[in-house]
């Protein structure tokens, strides 16, 4: 029944299943704004792959020798989210956390697994399915739009995948839009620092943590902390929130 449900959606999507590209946006007058230009072209092919073995992505990500994954409950406790929040899962890829995060949020909760790779989408399905997870959506999203309506979300968690987006402007004004005013913003990613990280880091990762974080202030969230999570000597845990509304 859940896949039923999950194919459901992806047809629902189907814009983000026949085409991946950014929505231009229109003006009042019927102008439309020029495509942005992508930060980092192709580093998103390999996903978009219909063949794409997911298995290989299992092994790669589910292991101990990875940070996230053996600090995983550690950066569930950071999040400290409660039961009744939905969150969003953004470039949920095998679904690392989508047990964890049903648990925690509870049956008055909700969790939004997002990614922009369909075979990735089909694996948190069928992980909800097994696992009677009914508090899971699997959504397929674009590269630059998390496809979640206004204010429909709590707290929106971004590890490992910031650097995949494309067009950062336009993906992080999709999540400013989705999260509900004050609602928190964490990014796990990876720290690029030449001279110190490993040069595949350097050659994959396009940008520092200071520079990920001015694009994101940028985009309207106030900074609240760098959280310090045990275990963690590549990655960082950075919190933000979207501000409250005016008065």
């Amino acid at each position: 029944m859940f896949r039923n449900c999950c194919l459901l959606l992806a047809l629902c999507f189907s814009p983000c299943v026949f085409s991946m590209a950014p929505v231009r946006a229109q003006d009042a007058d019927g102008t439309v704004e020029a495509e942005p230009q992508s930060v980092k072209p192709g580093i998103n092919e390999s996903f978009l792959d219909p063949d794409l073995d997911v298995g290989s992505f299992v092994d790669r990500f589910e292991v101990e020798s990875r940070e996230i994954f053996s600090a995983r409950d550690r950066v569930m406790e950071n999040l400290k989210l409660q039961p009744g929040d939905k969150v969003a899962d953004i470039g949920t890829g095998t679904g690392l956390f989508v047990e964890l995060f049903s648990q925690a949020v509870g049956k008055d909760g909700w969790v939004y697994a997002i990614d922009i790779a369909p075979k990735f989408i089909e694996r948190v399905g069928a992980i909800a399915e097994m696992k009677s997870l009914v508090n899971v959506t699997p959504v397929l999203g674009g590269q630059n739009d998390i496809r979640l309506a206004p204010g429909s979300i709590n707290a929106a968690f971004i590890c490992d995948v910031y650097h995949h987006f494309e067009f950062p402007a336009d993906s992080l004004h999709s999540i400013f839009t989705a999260l509900e005013p004050g609602g928190q913003l964490v990014v796990i990613d990876f720290e690029r620092i030449p001279g110190v990280s490993r040069d595949w880091l350097l050659g994959h990762v396009r940008a520092g943590k200071e520079v990920f974080r001015k694009e994101i202030e940028s985009a309207g969230f106030e900074f609240v902390e760098e959280v310090k999570v045990p275990g963690f000597r590549e990655n960082y845990f950075l919190r933000f929130r979207r501000p409250e509304a005016a008065n």
